[in-house]
């Protein structure tokens, strides 16, 4: 068999695939192709129609990723191509990135760091520095899935207020260990003190934070987003930003990565990170190592461990 990823891998990963066959990339990937059995695909590997085509024996698509925005899994599916994510292993790890992003965010942290590392800090000063409050903050939470679910259990540590809109109700156990309630998405948009994104990419979801839903946010609130920057019109959050009613943003994902609007660059309310949410090594090791498990369990003749 002929296996191509398009990540590197650590040997662990290696060493599973390599006991099925061949394992091509990603150096090589582009020639190997048509004879491929199966792709490992990071999230900036775009699974199109275009290279279906070019790929008639393969039979699993493993996307080392929780989303699958990148792969065309209808596609796939009518092509009797099985596609696999990998959630669960980085649920912890993007949790505590969206606690880190929020608290910097609220509390203003990167610009009073630049401040003290530019030579302003004189000393202690009454009206210095100062933030918003977490503590007693209603978090509103789009997406209340394993990530919204680690979020709102760390949030609730912090004393805040929890409500989410999502597809359907969670179970009520669940909202009572959360201590969450659910709301409709207009009265999550208006009553947050701080909106934090967990939805998935989809046209659905696509620019969900128009101009118009931005400038129904409550004066002096905060928006969070560490799962896909097309849930947000990034040209309309400048001008949230720079007009109110936000406060601040912080932001891990963008609209076309990787650009970023430039008016968001020029901003000093907005902390932005280079899409690091899962970005500790035993994350990232876990995810590859699940995505390679799926190509093996499909190539063996098993079921995947988490198709799509």
């Amino acid at each position: 068999m002929k296996i191509v990823t398009a990540l590197d891998l650590h040997p662990a990963a290696r060493q599973l695939l390599e006991s099925l066959g061949e394992l091509i990339g990603p150096e090589g990937i582009e020639g190997h192709l048509g004879e491929a059995d199966a792709l490992l695909a990071p999230l900036t590997f775009r699974v199109d129609e275009a290279l279906l085509e070019q790929t008639p024996r393969l039979r699993v698509v493993a996307s080392a990723a929780v989303g699958y925005d990148n792969v065309a899994v209808d596609a796939c599916h009518r092509r009797g191509i099985i596609v696999t994510n990998t959630p669960d292993v980085l649920t912890d790890a993007t949790a505590d990135l969206t606690m880190a992003l929020l608290l910097a965010t609220v509390r203003r942290l990167p610009q009073a760091e630049r401040s003290l590392r530019a030579g302003d800090f004189e000393g202690w000063g009454f009206w210095d520095y100062l933030g918003g409050d977490v503590t007693g903050a209603t978090l509103g939470i789009l997406g209340m899935g394993r990530i919204g679910q680690a979020v709102a259990r760390r949030a609730r540590a912090f004393g805040m207020r929890i409500q989410y809109t999502n597809r359907s109700p969670v179970a009520a156990d669940v909202e009572r260990e959360l201590g969450a309630r659910y709301v409709p998405w207009e009265t999550l948009l208006t009553s947050s003190d701080i909106l934090s994104l967990h939805a998935p990419a989809s046209a659905e979801t696509r620019h969900l934070l128009t101009r118009e839903a931005l400038a129904r946010m409550r004066p002096g609130s905060y928006l969070i987003n560490t799962a896909r920057g097309t849930l947000i019109d990034e040209a309309a959050l400048v001008e949230a930003l720079q007009n109110g009613p936000l406060a601040g943003a912080g932001l891990d994902v963008y609209e076309r990565e990787p650009a970023v609007e430039p008016g968001l660059l020029e901003l000093d309310n907005v902390v932005m990170l280079p899409h690091i949410g899962s970005a500790t090594r035993n994350t990232r090791e876990g995810m590859a190592m699940l995505a390679a498990r799926n190509i093996h369990a499909v190539l063996t003749g098993a079921e995947p461990l988490t198709p799509v």
